[in-house]
């Protein structure tokens, strides 16, 4: 079974080609990460698939439908959400209100019902808060949940961008970098609170990451690029000794 299916997909940027004919599937319940040098193509295969940007050639198909010429603003809606490399957050909210807003997606309300805040309106916003309580306390985040933004430091933010991703409620969660900026104890952290969105929470997550040791503790397939193609793919061992891994890694 494939929850997601990219086929042969290609972009390239005034004529240089960023990601050439590739191709990959991904299982539901997977950790799948895709690691490679600076300049692989990792991020832009992110971009493809949450439809920053138009592949040129190619298909992707999640959970049964051809996303390929989705709008990205439908992207979410369909179950998949994202963060970034750098924190994309609202510096001057709270983290409460920063992951409120990562519900907003589910609402199906209309100003009528919300200026007179009937009795749908407020089992949604409960519906809401409950899912934000129940993300906070998987992160561990309860002692921040009322602090601005702009006030935490950089690994509490990225925590923050990760728990506003869950409260969209994603089939797939794509992690760009997520350890970037980090210090040890908190990619440690990081590496079981990976393990507890894809156990306790269901979600199929895929991961760019630089970070090795990360990769191997916490992935079950690892997908490696280097000039925008496939190298190989297949278990986190057995990728990080590859040859060719190690050549596009250190050279010759």
């Amino acid at each position: 079974m494939t929850l997601l299916r990219v086929q042969d997909i290609g972009v390239s940027f005034g004529g240089v080609q960023a990601v050439r004919d590739l191709s990959f599937a991904v299982a539901p319940g997977e950790v799948f990460s895709i690691v490679g040098p600076n300049g692989a193509g990792k991020t832009t295969v992110f971009n493809l698939i949450s439809r920053i940007y138009r592949s040129d050639q190619g298909g992707i198909v999640f959970d049964g439908r051809d996303i390929t010429r989705a709008p990205a603003h439908a992207i979410a809606e369909l179950g998949i959400a994202r963060t970034f490399q750098n924190t994309e957050l609202f510096e001057r909210e709270t983290v409460l209100k920063n992951l409120l807003i990562g519900c907003h997606i589910h609402r199906k309300s209309n100003l009528l019902s919300d200026m007179f805040f009937l009795p749908s309106v407020r089992r949604t916003e409960l519906a809401f808060r409950r899912r934000v309580e129940d993300v906070i306390d998987l992160l561990d985040l309860q002692s921040h949940r009322d602090k601005v933004i702009g006030e935490l430091p950089f690994g509490v933010r990225k925590m923050v961008e990760i728990a506003r991703a869950l409260c969209m409620r994603p089939k797939l969660l794509l992690l760009d970098e997520p350890s970037s900026g980090l210090n040890p104890e908190e990619t440690e952290d990081l590496s079981f609170w990976l393990e507890d969105i894809n156990e306790e929470l269901g979600v199929t997550v895929m991961m760019v990451e630089h970070d090795m040791n990360l990769v191997t503790r916490a992935s079950h397939r690892v997908l490696a690029m280097a000039d925008g193609a496939l190298v190989t793919v297949g278990e986190p061992d057995a990728v990080r000794n590859h040859p060719e891994v190690l050549r596009a890694y250190l050279g010759d």
